[in-house]
């Protein structure tokens, strides 16, 4: 029976197992990494507003991320203080926002439970399931060899995935196609927050760049991206047809199945500069 240790040292959002199995003919025993998967709850001016299961990793990344993508606050300056729990259950993110927020946070409260499928689970009504985003800017553009330069990089530059095989992860990329900065998730809404929650903490313009995702582009993903003022959302994957319909009354640039060189626009395909054969 083979044995052999994990490697050090360890990713963030990952811990330590033991494994048994049967590869390629051989019983094995071995100490594996595996994603972190937890409750995390946010509050906001001591009202608890959400339990999300997320990675316990950029967590006020997390909070400010999702705070701007779900509507919570209009900007970063509005979150006033972050702080960080933890106890044997999970983790709570307790943050203090403007007084002039909390008249929208109490209209919209839900009660959400570890939302890593859909992204309407516990919404109270029709009339808050879909938040249609305000219309992004026009004249943004960017080249499809960026983005396959940038897909050519994101593999590399997700460590979590690297050693558990199981998670998410959204980048922020440059005009010029450079992975700037990257976040990882058990659930890929989680990912894309933490992302956007990174670009704000940082004062980085995210409208200078795009977004890359490796999951599959659903309309809370499209919703989330406009939300923090991107133009283009690349996805690994496929993307759904409100995905679509919401990309195209926001303005951004929605592709799907970006693989290599490879990739398809479904909407706004001015903002993506193409290569055509001769």
């Amino acid at each position: 029976m083979q044995m052999r240790e994990p490697p050090v040292p360890p990713v963030p959002g990952s811990r330590a197992t033991i494994v048994s199995g049967v590869r390629a003919g051989e019983v094995f025993e071995r100490t594996d990494w595996v994603a972190e998967e937890l409750p995390v709850a946010l509050e906001y001016n001591g009202i608890s507003h959400a339990v999300m299961l997320a990675t316990p990793s950029d967590l006020e990344d997390f909070a400010v991320g999702f705070s701007r993508t779900e509507g919570i606050v209009d900007d970063v300056a509005q979150i006033f203080d972050c702080e960080q729990v933890e106890s044997g259950q999970g983790y709570t993110l307790s943050l203090q926002i403007a007084s002039s927020c909390l008249g929208r946070l109490k209209e919209r409260r839900r009660s959400l439970a570890g939302r890593t499928g859909c992204g309407l689970c516990g919404t109270e009504s029709l009339e808050h399931a879909l938040r249609m985003p305000m219309p992004l800017p026009s004249g943004a553009r960017f080249e499809a060899t960026a983005i396959a330069r940038a897909l050519g990089q994101m593999r590399d530059r997700q460590l979590l995935l690297g050693v558990t095989g199981a998670t998410h992860a959204a980048a922020w990329c440059t005009a010029a196609g450079e992975i700037a900065l990257v976040r990882e998730d058990v659930g890929r809404h989680n990912a894309l927050d933490k992302l956007v929650g990174a670009l704000l903490r940082a004062h980085r313009p995210a409208g200078d760049g795009f977004i890359l995702i490796s999951s599959r582009a659903s309309y809370e993903m499209v919703q989330k991206a406009a939300a923090a003022g991107v133009t283009v959302l690349a996805a690994v994957s496929g993307v759904t047809a409100l995905a679509i319909h919401v990309a195209d009354n926001a303005g951004l640039a929605l592709l799907g199945f970006a693989r290599g060189d490879d990739v398809c626009i479904y909407s706004h395909a001015t903002r993506i500069g193409l290569k055509r054969p001769l």
